[in-house]
């Protein structure tokens, strides 16, 4: 019997959120927990556009080595008007010296910075039901006041 063929990449889109400012919770036996609003933004490419909906947020988790998990939940409006569930999980990892300059808030080139999603859709019946029945994987960086992710399918 054949293995099947290794996945490959399609590019989807592109989600630019934008975000509020971080409200830190106390330490924790996991690590130090953020709440970040998300406020909005714009989705755009080739398989999706439309826009992010304020009132999302995502819950990271900063562990003790400075790594964060991200959980962000939020809702994108297509520009056909159908609503579209997101959940994104991520992993955010790069050396202290890196760390301290984002949090700084001065820039630093997405290449220090191993920072990776898995996005996953719940899009109603019609032209989007397509986001319920595929993976995604998604480069991120932060991008101003917010994230970009470019999201690619799965294949």
């Amino acid at each position: 019997m054949a293995d099947p063929s290794p996945p490959g990449l399609r590019y989807a889109f592109t989600i630019v959120a934008r975000i509020g400012a971080i409200g830190m919770g106390g330490p924790g036996p996991l690590g130090q927990r953020q709440h970040i609003p998300i406020e909005g933004g714009e989705v755009s490419g080739p398989a999706l556009q439309g826009r992010i909906r304020s009132g999302g947020s995502d819950w990271a988790l900063v562990r003790a080595d400075g790594a964060s998990l991200i959980d962000a939940h939020y809702t994108i409006e297509a520009s056909d008007g159908a609503l579209i569930y997101v959940r994104s999980r991520g992993l955010r990892v790069s050396s202290p010296e890196v760390l301290a300059r984002m949090r700084a808030g001065q820039p630093v080139d997405p290449a220090e910075v191993y920072f990776r999603g898995t996005p996953s859709f719940e899009a109603p019946e019609g032209p989007h039901s397509w986001l319920n029945n595929h993976l995604f994987v998604a480069t991120l960086a932060r991008a101003g006041d917010g994230v970009r992710l470019q999201v690619f399918q799965v294949e």
